[in-house]
């Protein structure tokens, strides 16, 4: 089959062989009350109120939103503002946690049977897509088209991660547990698994756990980034494409990522909510490379001291990759439900761009065929019309073409300040109908 184009990176999966270890409890817990792509959550709890694990403390109200549950035992200790990614306010629960641990009382496994069933399960676990997008998992579940395929992301195509890897090769019962409870409620009669080829252990455990069931099959993916990337992975796994403007419903089709599956098995088994995340730490300031289970709204200095992170060494803090991950402000920023990896640089060179060379190297590995170039020109030109006639909403932000680019342009960065501004005109004509 005919592959998509792509970069070929540097892997550095230092953490690969690392099992999952369990840190101490932090000293305190910060848990912002948006933590998935949607409205904001509306604290459900008061300063010294005590709290148990698995408890709401945040009240999804608006559609869109998954409810925030208490990661610790503890009191609540303030409710403070927190500056979200995208720049905007939201509150903050704070817990000091007391030590015990002790699991809320109304934590109990949910009764599975319809697919609505699962649609609330997947609802008031507070679940988002696990692979960093933070995407709410219960829209998904709730397409009203035909599905008849899921795929499950296992590709973890950027350099350091190594979670979902852990993930597969710990628990694969779980992944694929996950997957026959999706299938069986949503009445999808096929699954297929992308795992990239330099994933042999996953590889070899899914698909042994799977061989029974011809509904099931794993498929070895090249180590080429964007790998991972929602639209192609589905026309690699599948040769489905989805075409502009649609989403992968439209074409009968779920993707869920591998951790995110086997988190609704454990759910569906315990009533435990989304509490903890497993968090690869690495990076070059990191002297041991781990794969670490914390609670939601650990600090991140807590990451990098079990890592034994050289902090004087550290010049930019990754919350993800280095090629699609979000940089942080300070390492007292908490760990979020969608985090799944921790990066810490020693160098964040930020070089001039020169003017563009015309060389059509970001054209070769832009894998929906985009014109990164012309893109960037539309942009500074704010001509919103070339920016749709050059299929900007294709984009998928993946950098390849600002990491191939030798005049050092921020061509990535252009085409989401693009997409803001498409959105802004888009906007203006609505309300100027």
């Amino acid at each position: 089959m005919k592959r998509l184009h792509g970069i070929r990176l540097p892997h550095r999966k230092h953490a690969e062989s690392r099992k999952i270890e369990t840190i101490p409890l932090p000293a305190r817990v910060r848990l912002p009350m948006q933590m998935h792509m949607g409205p904001a959550c509306t604290p459900a709890v008061a300063v010294k109120e005590h709290v148990s694990i698995g408890q709401i403390v945040g009240t999804a109200s608006e559609e869109g939103a998954v409810p925030v549950h208490a990661s610790v035992s503890g009191t609540v200790t303030a409710i403070t503002p927190y500056l979200t990614a995208a720049g905007t306010e939201v509150p903050c629960v704070e817990i000091e946690p007391d030590g015990k641990q002790t699991v809320y009382a109304g934590c109990q496994p949910p009764k599975l049977e319809t697919k609505n069933d699962l649609i609330r399960a997947a609802r008031e676990s507070g679940c988002v897509g696990l692979g960093g997008a933070g995407f709410p998992t219960y829209l998904k579940l709730s397409a009203k088209q035909k599905l008849d395929m899921l795929i499950v992301n296992g590709a973890e195509c950027e350099p350091y991660l190594t979670s979902d890897c852990r993930q597969m090769v710990e628990a694969p019962g779980d992944v694929l547990g996950g997957i026959r409870l999706i299938m069986k409620l949503l009445k999808i009669r096929e699954c297929r698994i992308g795992i990239e080829n330099n994933k042999p252990a996953a590889l070899k455990l899914l698909a042994y756990g799977a061989a029974a069931d011809e509904n099931i099959r794993v498929v070895p993916l090249p180590a080429v980034y964007p790998q991972g990337a929602e639209k192609v992975l589905i026309f690699h796994t599948s040769g489905r494409v989805v075409p502009e403007g649609k989403i992968p419903a439209d074409i009968g089709v779920i993707v869920l990522n591998v951790s995110t599956c086997a988190f609704l098995y454990q759910y569906s088994k315990t009533g435990i909510p989304l509490v903890e995340r497993v968090v690869t730490v690495d990076g070059p300031a990191v002297k041991k490379p781990c794969n670490l289970r914390v609670p939601v709204g650990t600090p991140q200095h807590d990451l990098l001291a079990f890592a034994e992170c050289d902090f004087d060494r550290v010049k930019k803090l990754l919350s993800g990759g280095p090629m699609m991950g979000r940089a942080l402000y300070s390492d007292a920023q908490p760990v979020l439900k969608q985090q799944n990896g921790l990066v810490a640089l020693t160098k964040a060179p930020s070089p001039e761009p020169s003017a563009c060379l015309r060389c059509g190297r970001c054209m070769a590995v832009c894998p929906m065929k985009l014109m990164p170039m012309e893109l960037e020109r539309a942009y500074r030109k704010e001509d919103t019309a070339l920016l749709e006639k050059l299929h900007l909403p294709l984009c998928m932000n993946c950098g390849c073409c600002s990491y191939v680019c030798p005049a050092k342009r921020r061509l990535a960065e252009s085409h989401q300040l693009a997409k803001a501004l498409l959105r802004k005109a888009a906007q203006r004509e609505e309300a100027n109908a």
